[in-house]
């Protein structure tokens, strides 16, 4: 089959070549999946996860990325929930990751039902921001109706997600982002919008959640807008900067059948839109990843014609 395979964490995407290996094997529960479509976060090969395994033994060269849709062609033994020809979408494990390949093997838990109705892209695009979204909202940042909330980078790919997921819960969002967004982020649904190169961040607190992207000097500045009793919900990794008087939360997203469900749902009747910033080929994936434009939403690799 082919694949992207990446030799070194210090070559980065610059590293990255399509090239044939062999097809995956179902491990006990999972499934092996054919990819129609593929995803790849930005930073995934600083990921520590990418190039260990759970016991920390190296495992490069990798084949990156972890978002995928595609259809179940084989079940490993004792594996139950999915059957061979389904279509399917959701995450691997980042200890395993693989989808950018024509196969990859996937615990079958980690997966849900693709309705016949939506496109192999829109379900690749929406399973890591989506999920980010959903945990980051309603598990830890507990968003409630008539709240406050945040949301650092409005109109990117999970920016936007938890833009429409909040508004719809009933809270009233906040945007920040480039100027440049301003629109984007008013569309998906934020009913204001702080320009970060030019506006005054502090001006707008205090609120009940912030849902921050950036980390950094932003998430140190976002601390101090929670009101008492607030949430600062970060997945930039640990931060140092606490609300004075409510909590600090970062979290790494996992996979749930679940919430892919009501996501997916979500899509079908209009009340969440995907930000698919570029859809490129299998052939032009290199290409796409090491691009010097800079693009809004998400890149999807569409494996399959």
């Amino acid at each position: 089959m082919k694949a992207i395979l990446v030799m070194d964490q210090a070559a980065g995407t610059a590293g990255m070549k399509l090239v044939e290996r062999p097809e995956p094997q179902a491990a006990i529960n999972d499934v092996v999946v054919q990819v129609h479509a593929s995803g790849f976060t930005w930073d995934e090969l600083t990921w520590p996860s990418t190039w260990t395994d759970r016991v920390g033994r190296d495992r490069a060269p990798v084949i990156p990325g972890q978002e995928l849709a595609g259809i179940v062609t084989a079940l490993g033994y004792g594996t139950t929930g999915l059957s061979v020809g389904q279509r399917v979408f959701g995450l691997t494990d980042s200890y395993r990751g693989g989808t950018l390949a024509e196969y990859v093997a996937v615990e079958a838990r980690n997966l849900a039902p693709l309705p016949g109705d939506v496109d192999f892209a829109v379900g690749a695009s929406v399973a890591m921001p989506g999920l980010t979204a959903w945990q980051g909202l309603f598990e830890h940042g507990r968003v409630q109706a008539g709240q406050s909330i945040v949301v650092h980078g409005a109109a990117g790919a999970v920016g936007s997600m938890v833009t429409q997921l909040a508004r719809e819960a009933g809270a009233y969002v906040i945007g920040t982002g480039r100027a440049a967004h301003r629109q984007a982020a008013l569309d998906f649904g934020a009913r204001e919008f702080v320009a970060l190169e030019n506006d005054a961040l502090e001006h707008v607190g205090p609120v009940d959640l912030v849902f921050d992207v950036f980390g950094g000097d932003i998430g140190k500045r976002s601390a101090r807008l929670i009101r008492a009793g607030g949430t600062l919900v970060t997945i930039a990794g640990p931060t140092d900067a606490r609300p004075a008087d409510g909590l600090a939360i970062d979290f790494v997203v996992v996979s749930d059948r679940a919430q892919l469900g009501e996501i997916i749902q979500r899509v079908r009747d209009g009340r969440l839109r995907t930000n698919i910033g570029n859809i490129a080929t299998f052939d032009e994936s290199i290409a796409a990843f090491n691009s010097i434009k800079r693009i809004s939403g998400k890149t999807i690799i569409r494996v399959r014609p």
